[in-house]
């Protein structure tokens, strides 16, 4: 590979991206998705759970969805177009959890699902748990 080749390659991948596109999709659909999780909840109350019993369904209910469109490959497709607007905390984490899962299950149970569902959601777990440990003393030294 020639130089000039290289630099043209370079050129190529340094291309912006069409953030005056881009923002306004991802607002309006991690947007519904935040609705739909509020008609959840406004769902869920009417039925007469207490507002903690409701929280908790939207989260289980919100988990289940994401999981199953990631199953189902609809996960992705929306994603692709909705960028950084599925990242929406709940929805955005089970679908990171579910798909290396999904890609390697071809390994088996095991060594592939049950190894590789933890990818994501092992270092979230750790780094969470250092950071409430470190504000936990910040907290208590300085507050």
């Amino acid at each position: 590979m020639t130089k000039e080749r290289y630099k043209h390659m370079c050129a190529a991948a340094e291309r912006g991206s069409k953030w005056y596109k881009n923002v306004p999709k991802a607002f309006i659909i991690g947007g519904l998705i935040c609705v739909a999780g509020q008609a959840l909840s406004a769902m869920y109350s009417a039925f007469g759970l207490g507002e903690k019993a409701s929280a908790a369904a939207v989260s289980i209910t919100l988990i289940f969805i994401s999981a199953l469109l990631t199953g189902l490959g609809i996960y992705e497709k929306i994603a692709k177009h909705a960028g950084a607007g599925t990242l929406v905390p709940i929805t955005g984490f089970a679908n990171s959890v579910c798909a290396p899962a999904l890609e390697f299950r071809t390994e088996g149970y095991i060594t592939g699902v049950g190894a590789k569902i933890f990818i994501i959601c092992g270092p979230v777990i750790l780094y969470g748990t250092l950071a409430s440990i470190a504000y936990g003393l910040l907290c208590y030294f300085f507050i």
